[in-house]
């Protein structure tokens, strides 16, 4: 009975085991299909030769072209202020009035005093004339014609001293009037109407600084305008005249200035204390764009480059020596650590010095996804639309 029973539900149980194996066995193109599933897909840029122009950008301070403290050369009481203060002035504008009532005094009393020696001097020359001519006949002895003379000779010289004393008189009322020594953009004023000033005292009165042209002091180390000079001479460097580079200007905000300067390597200026070297670089300020005191960054262009090789910053790590490397898709599609040297940045991008070449294709996206000796599936962008994503992105 039992063993009837175990004939009929062997080859029951033998067939859905074949059906379960069946069912289990992949089909022929399963495997391709798996596979693909589990590629990693990256962003890839084709590096290519690119004709670009090196700046240097050194940092720097604007500074007035020219400074004139104004100080009084009289003493007197300040009668008027004459001038709006953070304005325009022009050489020569009258900026103070000082009493000139005491200096008129004295110039009038010098033109008195000249007066009376020129009518000394008068009588003099009119005496030792006559005595000339009564010598000749005997008439006058020759210690009167001597004396005579000798009173006619020291009239002149009061005469003369007399004429100084006008002009002296004559300039110091002229300096009751303080005038502007420079044109320029005059700043406040230390006075008021009614204050009591010195001749040449220490405190100035008032500052006027001309802004137009404008200096950019920018300081270097020694090596590094060696670096520059050398440029400069060997034409890397555009010239803007003997011993004078072509520079830009560029704003703490990343801006530009619309003026082009020029870079003096004849004007420098050593620290003693840290060996650091000050250049001076002039600009045109004609719209007064440029205050003193700003900080810019001077930009100078060197000799372009026409088969450059730049790689994106974001696609570039660090191995721990701090060598640079990236991860590219090789020729059979798998990814491959590369080491390579750089030189500079270049805008968001590394100039490449050594180790990567044209047409080498860099991982710039999805590089978390996969490491060396992985098959990837590679798509190629454009490396301008990562630039504008960096840009954006700062």
């Amino acid at each position: 009975m039992h063993s009837a029973t175990l004939y009929r539900t062997t080859p029951l149980v033998l067939l859905a085991s074949a059906l379960l194996l069946a069912g289990c066995k992949p089909s022929a193109d399963q495997p391709s299909s798996s596979m693909a599933a589990h590629t990693p897909e990256v962003n890839v840029i084709e590096l290519k030769p690119q004709e670009i122009t090196l700046h240097t950008q050194l940092p720097g301070r604007t500074s007035a072209y020219r400074v004139a403290e104004v100080r009084p050369q009289v003493g007197g009481i300040i009668l008027k202020r004459l001038f709006r203060e953070g304005s325009d002035v022009k050489a020569g504008q009258t900026l103070y009035q000082i009493d000139p009532a005491s200096y008129e005094a004295s110039l009038a009393s010098a033109k008195a005093s000249y007066d009376r020696a020129l009518a000394t001097e008068k009588s003099a020359r009119i005496k030792a004339e006559r005595y000339r001519s009564l010598i000749k006949t005997k008439g006058v002895s020759q210690q009167d014609f001597d004396d005579a003379d000798a009173s006619w000779q020291q009239a002149k010289a009061d005469v003369a001293s007399a004429r100084a004393a006008v002009d002296t008189a004559k300039i110091n009322l002229n300096y009751t009037k303080v005038a502007a020594p420079i044109s320029g953009r005059i700043g406040k004023s230390s006075v008021t109407e009614g204050a009591l000033v010195t001749a040449q005292q220490t405190t100035a009165l008032t500052t006027i600084q001309q802004l137009d042209p404008l200096y950019v002091d920018v300081s270097q180390s020694s090596s590094d305008l060696l670096k520059l000079k050398r440029a400069l001479a060997s034409g890397q460097l555009e010239s803007a005249g003997a011993q004078a580079a072509k520079v830009n200007l560029l704003f703490d905000d990343g801006s530009r200035y619309t003026e082009t300067g020029k870079l003096q390597f004849s004007d420098v200026t050593v620290d003693t204390s840290t060996g650091s070297v000050t250049v001076r670089a002039i600009f045109p300020n004609h719209d007064l764009q440029l205050l003193p005191g700003m900080f810019v960054r001077a930009e100078l262009g060197e000799a372009a480059l026409h088969d450059a090789i730049l790689v994106p910053q974001l696609a570039v790590s660090h191995d721990p020596k701090g060598n640079a490397t990236v991860l590219l898709v090789n020729a059979k599609n798998q990814v491959e650590q590369h080491p390579f040297e750089t030189v500079r940045t270049v805008g968001n991008n590394w100039l490449v010095k050594s180790g990567l070449k044209a047409g080498d294709k860099i991982i710039v996206s999805g590089t978390q996804k996969v490491t060396a000796g992985v098959t990837v599936k590679a798509s190629v962008v454009d490396a301008s639309s990562l630039e504008t994503a960096a840009t954006n992105n700062q």
